[in-house]
């Protein structure tokens, strides 16, 4: 089984007191993208979404689709607890495509061609590596075991690069002036 796992359960208190998540990107929520762009890919067998601060609020303001939701408890405690919790909630998958639910402009296709590629494999835009990656096997069971706010990138030190620039955007959305700038 391919999963795809997106994370959205941080604070984003860079982004204000709203929920970044739900914040109006071309007339949908920012993590709406993400779902969206994910569920399109038929690869991907199953599909989780992290959630953690404002968990019910984002849950309200996001249409699922065939996407399940999983609530980190220990969210606060950086991006390595939701990857974890991710990657629990898909135990038994031979890989994971693993997506930020902040980078609106990661399209179905960027997300395809890292489904096809093996564990230990990231996408990059213009030759700057970013999300997805994709984790299975050791490295999964490794991401099992790191702590803080760094998710994987120590694990991905010297991945396989997949380049992406010519299907999609990798920006990502921390504060409200990089969605203004990205909006113009």
């Amino acid at each position: 089984m391919i999963g795809g796992l997106i994370l959205a359960a941080g604070a984003g208190t860079r982004f204000g007191d709203a929920p970044k998540q739900l914040a109006d990107v071309a007339g949908r929520p920012l993590l709406q993208h993400a779902i969206d762009a994910a569920s399109a890919v038929d690869a991907l067998e199953r599909l989780v979404v992290v959630l953690g601060a404002r968990a019910e609020r984002v849950l309200a303001g996001v249409s699922l689709g065939r996407a399940e939701a999983v609530v980190c408890p220990e969210w606060a405690d950086g991006q390595a607890a939701s990857l974890r919790c991710g990657l629990r909630a898909l135990e038994g998958a031979e890989r994971v495509v693993v997506l930020l639910g902040d980078q609106p402009w990661v399209t179905p296709a960027a997300i395809e061609r890292l489904a096809g590629e093996p564990p230990g494999t990231r996408a990059a835009y213009d030759g700057v590596p970013g999300h997805p990656v994709v984790l299975g096997g050791a490295l999964a069971a490794a991401a099992l075991n790191i702590e803080g706010d760094e998710g994987a990138r120590s694990l991905l030190r010297g991945a396989r690069i997949v380049e992406c620039g010519d299907v999609a955007n990798g920006r990502d959305v921390d504060t409200v002036g990089d969605l203004k700038e990205m909006l113009t």
